[in-house]
């Protein structure tokens, strides 16, 4: 039930980032989520988009290093409180996250939010179990 995400290896340049848009523009691809995390000479861009393997494909035939991952995503009320239950049930369960970052729709009911943790299965066993709503690639897809 994991989505997919992929991840990316940027130059820390001036065009980078325009480049590899300009490439998912042209191919129809829409960017669902973003993250950037970077250090003086690089990055690693993580996209949540529309399309997973055109979008691959396309970066890849434009020289991008990408890789495919796997993540949890989950929807949350957006009310105080809400990323606490979902991430204590993982803290509890001792299920590390690694990474995480969320966003919005158009709908405004929800923030979803994306988390690379060392245990897929477990997590969204666990999210589950305790009432949390797990996001789907047709989820994403059809936003």
């Amino acid at each position: 039930m994991s989505v997919k995400q992929l991840s990316i290896f940027v130059e820390n340049k001036p065009g980078q980032l325009a480049e590899i848009t300009s490439v998912l523009a042209q191919n129809k691809i829409d960017i669902r989520a973003m993250s950037v995390a970077d250090t003086q000479d690089f990055g690693i861009l993580r996209l949540i988009v529309s399309d997973i393997e055109g979008a691959k494909a396309a970066l890849s035939s434009n020289s991008c290093v990408v890789s495919v991952n796997s993540v949890v995503a989950v929807a949350i009320s957006d009310k105080p409180g809400a990323l606490m239950k979902a991430v204590s049930v993982l803290s509890d369960n001792e299920i590390n996250i690694e990474y995480m970052y969320a966003f919005i729709t158009t709908s405004g009911q929800h923030a979803y939010v994306v988390m690379r943790v060392t245990d897929n299965e477990r997590a969204e066993e666990l999210l589950c179990k305790n009432g949390i709503d797990l996001v789907t690639q047709q989820d994403i897809n059809n936003l």
